[in-house]
């Protein structure tokens, strides 16, 4: 395969809000929510980026961006002389536009300042919140052989998954010849499957019907996308796809591997547990395409006597006579004995904390940075530098999907507690 990389310009939609993972988005943008106990969303995408050969990468953003900036500048440093970069560019007030990101599209077109700054051919559109891994340099290929105008990338999804996504009905020859945004209708979805001669060529399961669904993931030719922004629409996957495909040649790469979509706390959650299973279905230890991070010079985690079983532990953590199963443990995190952790994930800490801070906490009271002594958690998410007091149970059984508390929040029927949070000694939830 051979791509020329060097002419491709990588931007990163660092998302809006990011409400449907609250309150982990409460004090930091969607890229920046940890993953996998020592990563970021964003490193998923960078690291694709990286491992492509594509090292000149935008990530727009607008939301609680400090965490992000900090993980950004402190993680991706290219030499003077590769040319490569990752920058953030967040939404800014100038005299022609006060107002902030009001889509995908609206983001690109309001930074096609910076990136006509630079010379590129094509234009590689990338989600900051999707778990996957790509060689990117398949997806110019094709989009080069094909003589596309527009590349999108889906993914085959079983009939009763396609409801949740935008759909593309493809010719024989892969070109996207009709676009429907979350279809419903069962004569609908019939006439959108994939041609069961399509299905045996990618070796889907004939018995099944699959449609293709787009991942977010769009390349375009540089005339192209000016072209196409020239006008008000807000999103790529409301407005301008579906608008371009008459009057473009759109194609579709097809994607078969693992991808998800991590923008809700239950596929947070389900993605981050599937990461201790004996064979994840994502792998982190695939060391010919690796994922980058922040490198952070910490100790190896210290484990005092503990019962660990399918569990990530990351770095720097203290782990004392307890049982931790089906949970991730993120970097920093102290655990202390009698604890029992079962389908939780704890984001760690961005600090060990000192010796006086300690006694000042206990003097008023409260518990220091950590799991506190016999405390049990289950179906839960700790997020950064939390303190749980001992004697604490912490559970979502028996209470409502969503709760909104002083001390903790419940979404899709698993236990927050949110960065900083306090759960005094005894706390039952």
């Amino acid at each position: 395969m051979s791509v020329n990389s060097s002419n491709v310009l990588s931007v990163i939609m660092g998302g809006g809000q990011g409400t449907r993972l609250f309150p982990l988005t409460r004090e930091r943008s969607k890229p920046a929510v940890p993953l996998a106990g020592k990563y970021r969303l964003v490193d998923i995408p960078i690291s694709n980026c990286i491992n492509s050969g594509l090292r000149r990468i935008y990530l727009l953003t607008q939301f609680n961006s400090a965490s992000l900036h900090r993980h950004i500048s402190q993680s991706y440093k290219f030499d003077q002389f590769s040319g490569g970069f990752v920058e953030i560019l967040a939404a800014e007030q100038t005299f022609k536009d006060t107002s902030w990101y009001q889509g995908t599209a609206d983001a690109v077109r309001k930074n096609l300042v910076h990136f006509l700054n630079h010379d590129f051919d094509y234009l590689l559109i990338l989600s900051g919140d999707q778990l996957y891994r790509t060689d990117f340099r398949r997806i110019i290929a094709e989009h080069a052989e094909t003589e596309a105008d527009i590349t999108v990338a889906t993914i085959p999804v079983p009939r009763h998954e396609a409801g949740a996504f935008g759909i593309m009905q493809i010719d024989p020859s892969l070109r996207i010849v009709r676009f429907v945004e979350k279809p419903k209708e069962p004569a609908l979805l019939d006439s959108l499957r994939v041609d069961h001669n399509v299905q045996e060529q990618l070796g889907l399961n004939p018995k099944e019907d699959y449609l293709l669904a787009s991942m977010g993931i769009y390349l375009f030719n540089r005339e192209v996308v000016l072209k196409l922004l020239d006008n008000a629409h807000t999103d790529f996957g409301k407005h301008i796809i579906p608008g371009s495909i008459t009057a473009n040649k759109v194609q579709a790469f097809i994607f078969q591997g693992y991808w998800e979509d991590v923008g809700t706390i239950r596929s947070y959650f389900e993605a981050n547990l599937d990461l201790v299973s004996d064979l994840p279905r994502f792998n982190f230890f695939d060391m010919s395409a690796p994922i980058f991070t922040r490198p952070r010079f910490l100790p190896a985690s210290k484990i005092n006597a503990a019962e660990i079983d399918h569990a990530v532990i990351s770095d720097g953590c203290i782990i004392n006579r307890s049982r931790v199963n089906h949970s991730i443990v993120g970097v920093r995190s102290v655990i202390e004995e009698g604890c029992s952790l079962s389908r939780t994930i704890l984001l760690g800490c961005d600090y060990y904390e000192s010796d006086a801070s300690i006694r000042q906490y206990a003097e008023r009271g409260l518990p220091r940075i950590g799991v506190g002594h016999n405390t049990k958690i289950e179906n839960a998410i700790i997020d950064k530098n939390a303190r749980i007091g001992r004697d604490c149970q912490i559970s979502p059984v028996g209470k409502p999907e969503k709760v909104d508390h002083p001390l903790y929040y419940i979404r899709d029927g698993i236990v927050i507690i949110p960065k900083n949070g306090v759960i005094p000694h005894g706390t039952v939830i």
